[in-house]
């Protein structure tokens, strides 16, 4: 990503999530992206690419992520202890 870019496109911010830009513009339309409209074109700022990217990561997968160890460690959380002490 440019540092001192203040705005990607639809097809930029799709390039840098990994889905289509039909798939960006249902999340900018459900809200999940905050998007910003300059005459025609539909932008996101900056601060929203920064947002969406936590750790390097989109957010939807950390947060998945989370979820995902989370319930590892409600499930086998006694199991990996006793690993731990091995």
């Amino acid at each position: 990503m440019e540092k001192d870019k203040q705005f990607y496109s639809v097809s930029e911010v799709a390039k840098l999530l990994k889905i289509s830009k039909v798939a960006v513009y249902k999340r900018i339309k459900a809200g999940k992206i905050e998007a910003d409209r300059i005459g025609q074109l539909i932008v996101i700022p900056r601060a929203e690419i920064d947002n969406l990217f936590l750790n390097g990561l989109p957010k939807e997968k950390k947060e998945a992520i989370e979820n995902a160890v989370k319930k590892a460690v409600e499930e086998y959380g006694e199991t990996f202890k006793l690993l731990g002490k091995e």
